[in-house]
């Protein structure tokens, strides 16, 4: 059924025609503006205190995050967090371009295929397309360099992130979202799945006993790597986020 049919058949039940000329011109508006409403003030911060705030909100929602001063250092943080956890290191990874670069054969017991995952998958390690600072949440646009049954299968997903790509607000994401699948021919078009993922899978469903991967992985971790020098703690290269007050910010000048 086409486009036309369906919205045709809607008017129908409603008893309604077209809009009106005026109506068109407002939805269109809408519609090519994507007007803002209320943004939180906590998602509009220095960068420093933006990563610190993405940071401590996964931290919340039982998620765990290792800084890394660049790619190369991604093989060893990963090692380090499986051994930690008890896990093998084998694990199915996103076959994603920028992944290319990062030196594996430095830790030549990791062993991985790059692939979507299984279900007798262990461990998966997905490609951090964006991180929304405001609630600690993970936008993760399905496609061939990161397939969505990463984020599924494995009890344990552990996504490569850049500093950069950490934006205050859910709005920011959309847009850089929308400018990067800008098309001349259709004028832009959407990843067929796009999923939003705040902490491990977890459900109180049963007797309002919190159980971790109940829907998805247990475990999610975070190797967030520093290569944006503005988000960095003030008056440290390398260090861990700043501390703060519980359910505060982190103080300014810190």
């Amino acid at each position: 059924m086409t486009k036309e049919a369906i919205l045709g058949a809607i008017r129908r039940g409603l008893k309604r025609g077209p809009l009106p000329a005026d109506q068109q011109a407002m939805l269109a508006g809408r519609l090519a503006t994507h007007p803002r409403h209320l943004i939180p003030a906590r998602s509009r911060l220095p960068r420093p205190d933006q990563v610190a705030l993405f940071i401590r909100n996964v931290e919340k929602e039982f998620g765990t995050v290792t800084r890394v001063p660049d790619l190369a250092a991604v093989p060893a943080a990963l090692a380090d967090y499986l051994a930690a956890q008890n896990l093998p290191p084998r694990f199915a990874l996103a076959p994603n371009p920028e992944f290319e670069a990062i030196p594996w054969s430095d830790r030549p017991l990791l062993e991985f295929e790059r692939r979507r995952a299984q279900p007798t998958d262990q461990v998966s390690v997905q490609h951090g397309w964006a991180g929304i600072a405001e609630t600690g949440t993970l936008m993760l646009p399905s496609g061939p360099g990161r397939p969505t049954t990463l984020n599924l299968l494995a009890e344990t997903e552990v996504v490569v992130l850049r500093a950069t790509a950490i934006a205050g607000a859910y709005e920011e994401a959309w847009d850089r979202l929308r400018a990067e699948h800008e098309d001349a021919l259709s004028g832009g078009f959407m990843p067929r799945n796009i999923m939003f993922v705040t902490g491990p899978s977890r459900s109180a469903d049963i007797e309002q006993t919190l159980e971790l991967g109940a829907h998805g992985p247990r475990r999610l971790h975070i190797i967030l790597v520093d290569d944006d020098p503005a988000a960095l703690p003030m008056g440290d290269a390398v260090a861990p986020p700043r501390t703060a007050e519980p359910g505060g910010l982190a103080p300014p000048g810190d």
